[in-house]
């Protein structure tokens, strides 16, 4: 059997202390970066694996922080993500990764998980109907959580999202300055406080420049592309012809130009159609989509940025909600509004 190899194995034959080994394997600036460099060199060569198991016992801290969304194959959490990763391995972070999919269930078995590995922390966007004894759990045991996306009323934790109802209002507010008086919302649900803010903010929009809100405009619950296109059909039978629609996300706002343009219509002349978020896909659609930029790398990057505070005690720790501004992005399926026959 092979010597296993040791942070003294590595000490002796670089000439150097335990300790000093010790703290360039873990990126400690107390050791120069030319030594950091030449000590992991020498420890990969040799085959030494760092113990993180061990070094937390001594620590308290895993280095390991847990990130469960609704969907990762969704570009919006997708780029969230992207944000947040980047931030953790500024620190050498390590994060797991997982997807519930509006399981609570699910959610919940993750969370225990992380607590068993001792999960330094969690960033969360919560599944629908997330109850607030589940968060009160990791905090009860010692494991701060961030919010993002989505909030959760009862809980009083760090959560960054973007301004919702802001946001779709500055959508909605762009098609009225268009001249279009029968604008569609398409996709969203009341049972996220997305879907809720959402559309309040088309509620908003619409009661503020003197429009009738109706009901019977709105299509609940389109939240991907096949979704959107699926309920193209419904938009271009309502009886009252609309002229525009404001999607919940971009997702949904592609999905339903699709279904116009199966229909024999041109979104961006015939219909006008706003989305939300600003996914790399909006600029690069036909016609290039007219959405609501909603800050995804921004509430990734403040969320792990929150969390990292947090672990490491900063008197800057923040609390409660925190909302991005969104802004309105311009471009091709959007026009004057063109009556429908």
């Amino acid at each position: 059997m092979a010597q296993k190899i040791k942070l003294s194995t590595i000490a002796d034959k670089l000439n150097v202390s335990t300790a000093t080994v010790s703290l360039a394997l873990r990126d400690s600036e107390l050791v120069a970066e030319e030594t950091r460099i030449r000590i992991k060199d020498a420890a990969r060569e040799m085959g030494y694996i760092y113990n993180r198991r061990a070094a937390s016992l001594r620590t308290s801290k895993s280095g390991i922080v847990g990130v469960v969304v609704h969907d990762i194959m969704n570009p919006f959490y997708a780029e969230i993500l992207k944000a947040i990763e980047s931030e953790l391995d500024r620190s050498r972070q390590t994060f797991i990764l997982s997807n519930h999919y509006d399981s609570v269930e699910k959610q919940r078995d993750f969370l225990e998980t992380l607590l068993q590995l001792g999960a330094d922390g969690v960033i969360m966007s919560p599944a629908i109907d997330t109850p607030p004894r589940d968060i009160q759990l990791a905090a009860d045991n010692g494991m701060p959580a961030i919010l993002i996306a989505r909030s959760i009323p009862e809980v009083e934790l760090p959560t960054f999202r973007g301004d919702d109802a802001y946001g779709i209002a500055l959508a909605t507010n762009h098609l009225i300055g268009l001249g279009h008086r029968s604008i569609a919302m398409v996709g969203g649900a009341d049972n996220t406080s997305t879907g809720r803010d959402r559309y309040q903010g088309y509620v908003d929009a619409l009661e503020k420049a003197g429009l009738k809100v109706d009901p019977s405009l709105r299509i609940p619950g389109p939240r991907t592309k096949q979704e959107g296109f699926e309920a193209a059909v419904t938009f271009l039978s309502m009886s009252q012809k609309p002229t525009a629609a404001v999607c919940w996300n971009d997702l949904v706002a592609i999905g339903l130009m699709n279904g116009i343009y199966r229909a024999g219509l041109t979104p961006g002349k015939d219909i006008s159609v706003t989305g939300y978020d600003d996914l790399v896909e909006a600029a690069i659609s036909m016609p290039a989509l007219t959405t609501v930029w909603n800050g995804q790398s921004m509430v990734g990057r403040r969320a792990a940025r929150a969390l990292l505070d947090r672990l490491n005690g900063s008197e800057e720790d923040v609390s409660g909600l925190q909302l991005i501004k969104p802004e309105m992005r311009i471009r091709q399926s959007t026009a004057p509004m063109v009556e429908r026959k």
